[in-house]
């Protein structure tokens, strides 16, 4: 589709990957709207991107229903949905935490089914949508402390496949994107200490040039699934 006629809503879109891609969608001619559950955050975000934005806790119905109503609304419709909301927790399989486990698993899989859900029915009226869930590499391999965040990742991905075989018979394209590490405030806001900067790992643009680049792509086809990857990250 033409990114100008894009109409756009990115949830978790007030920081990292919803925030960039959010800002190229919108220097690309797009209508955007992006969602979070931290209001003054999120209200500075909208501010400097100069997009709409509304609060939303994706793990709640009630307020994914408001928020897809809502943006109907503002954007009179819209077509792309990124699914983006999420956070990490790592720990051992040994001291998993129940609380946080549950907590992953509410935004990550159920958060993301919500908005889901309520999208696809605005799109499978118009016959017509683009949904492009942010998986991870670990939707593609666990490994040691990952067992929460994994399993959540390995969750999307296998709804991802299911929405795509029931969606593309209404003109719906569902793609999954797989980024590996990214420079972003995902380690710290997942109770990590921060990391420095590192000029070979990637930053948030290569991940958003990534989703714009599977929307922009001509309604006749789709890509179903990218994975992106730091060239060198240990240099």
């Amino acid at each position: 589709m033409q990114l100008s006629q894009a109409k756009v809503l990115i949830t978790g879109g007030s920081e990292g990957i919803g925030y960039e891609t959010a800002k190229q969608f919108s220097e690309a001619g797009a209508q955007v709207l992006i969602c979070g559950r931290r209001k003054e955050l999120l209200h500075k975000a909208s501010k400097e991107l100069g997009v709409y934005s509304l609060v939303c806790d994706v793990a709640d119905e009630k307020s994914v229903k408001e928020l897809v109503k809502k943006s109907i609304q503002k954007m009179n419709g819209f077509n792309v949905l990124i699914n983006n909301a999420g956070f990490g927790y790592f720990d051992k399989l040994l001291d998993q935490d129940l609380q946080r486990f549950e907590s992953i698993l509410k935004t990550n899989v159920t958060g993301a089914m919500l908005v889901g859900r309520e999208c696809a029915k605005h799109f499978v009226k118009n016959e017509y949508g683009n949904i492009i869930n942010i998986a991870s590499s670990a939707a593609l391999k666990g490994f040691a402390h990952g067992t929460a965040y994994v399993a959540s990742k390995f969750a999307l991905r296998g709804m991802t496949e299911c929405w795509r075989d029931e969606l593309r018979k209404y003109n719906v394209r569902v793609m999954l994107v797989n980024p590996s590490e990214v420079q972003t405030s995902f380690v710290a806001n997942s109770g990590r200490d921060p990391r420095e900067y590192t000029p070979s790992i990637m930053e948030a643009k290569e991940i958003s040039h990534t989703i714009l680049s599977l929307v922009s792509m001509d309604d006749v086809a789709f890509v179903t699934e990218a994975s992106i990857w730091s060239t060198n990250p240990h240099r």
